[in-house]
């Protein structure tokens, strides 16, 4: 069985937070596998099942603290104690400064880099767990880190933020399955935005020579010519 993490803070005040992409990321695994409901236990929201699709077929405990991002470790740590897993047996999703919004990077063990919630799992865990990293962008400024992900996403970010979702939950078990490279490359493709489509262009012929524009149609004489009869004649 494998621990599948969603980091985040627990409340509807904080549901729409950037740093509660790793519960939305969580819920969408659920929702597309018909896993659920979410119950109480072991600190958190969990719910299990089986993940199967692209890559093969696995058990899975999906887990949502409820003890508040900082302090993610001890539900985490419970639940893997309590079902005897290693921390190569956790995965977790939790929002990257570091990426570009909607860009995604897995990779296993590794410092926190100042999150708080990686930092917990590292001292209940230790730091050799699979971490799916979920672009959310950097404010530009270290002093608007804070607002910035304890704050909601903007309307904008639906954008790539719901193909995200889709994508991640459509191509979990490749996570599941151990594929992580292919997992990254399913996600990428699946997000990519569309190409731009080219102005037309005008028509060749086979040849490739221009196509000669129509000569305009001669001017019409004849009206002018009796006109300049008629006048000669009544003079």
């Amino acid at each position: 069985m494998l621990l599948l993490v969603g980091l985040g803070n627990p409340g509807e005040a904080y549901a729409g937070h950037r740093h509660n992409i790793g519960f939305m990321a969580v819920d969408a695994i659920a929702a597309r596998h018909g896993l659920g409901p979410f119950r109480s236990k072991f600190q958190a929201q969990v719910t299990d099942g089986r993940i199967g699709g692209p890559g093969g077929t696995g058990k899975v405990l999906l887990l949502k603290p409820q003890t508040f991002m900082n302090v993610s470790g001890q539900a985490v740590g419970e639940a893997a104690r309590f079902h005897k897993l290693t921390p190569e047996q956790v995965i977790v999703f939790h929002d990257e400064l570091d990426l570009a919004p909607g860009k995604v990077k897995v990779k296993t063990g590794g410092g926190a880099a100042g999150h708080n919630g990686l930092r917990s799992l590292d001292a209940h865990l230790g730091n050799a767990y699979r971490r799916v990293r979920l672009g959310i962008g950097h404010p530009g400024d270290k002093a608007r880190v804070h607002g910035h992900v304890l704050s909601n996403f903007a309307k904008a970010d639906r954008d790539w933020l719901t193909p995200l979702m889709d994508a991640v939950a459509d191509y979990a078990p490749l996570l599941v399955a151990g594929r992580d490279s292919d997992f990254m490359s399913k996600v990428a493709q699946a997000t990519r935005p569309p190409k731009p489509e080219k102005p037309a262009q005008a028509d060749k012929p086979s040849n490739g020579e221009a196509v000669p524009e129509p000569a305009a149609p001669a001017a019409d004489t004849s009206l002018g010519q009796a006109l300049l009869k008629a006048l000669r004649r009544s003079s």
